[in-house]
């Protein structure tokens, strides 16, 4: 009787050298950041071309953005801009990282939502006022497909 050769089950087996190596894309242009719960973040322009932009700064700090601690996110010290002006905090090439509570913002996106729809109701209605029964502005085309004899 011949000796059979020492064999592994099949499951055990990895293909883990065969998996093709993930492709090469480039680097993105804001680093990543461990995002919390319950919180959303954004970037905020601090600065264009090197001037200041204080006006926008002021403007979302008053919508309820905050900017983020550095201590809060201790991956980012490598990023951060030595030159900034908001020390302790998350500034990179002009952009502040800021969050607020994922509540602000969907009451935000519905206040946006509101207002869009009620400018579009606007528009149509001062569209539609201008509609003529004998020169109507939209025509409903209707056909209809049928099969068998006709009469």
């Amino acid at each position: 009787m011949a000796e059979q050769p020492n064999r592994n089950p099949r499951e055990l087996e990895s293909r883990d050298k065969f998996q093709r190596a993930d492709a090469w894309a480039p680097a993105g242009l804001l680093p990543e950041f461990t995002k919390q719960p319950g919180w959303a973040y954004r970037w905020i322009r601090t600065s264009t071309m090197g001037t200041a932009d204080a006006m926008n700064v002021s403007s979302k700090m008053r919508e309820g953005w905050e900017p983020v601690r550095l201590a809060d996110h201790p991956e980012m010290h490598m990023f951060v801009d030595p030159n900034s002006r908001f020390k302790d905090s998350v500034e990179v090439g002009g952009l502040l990282l800021c969050k607020t509570p994922e509540e602000f913002v969907e009451q935000r996106d519905a206040y946006y939502r509101k207002q869009t729809q009620s400018q579009t109701e606007a528009v149509d209605n001062s569209f539609m006022k201008e509609n003529d029964s004998r020169m109507p502005l939209f025509k409903d085309k209707k056909s209809s497909t049928t099969f068998g004899k006709g009469k």
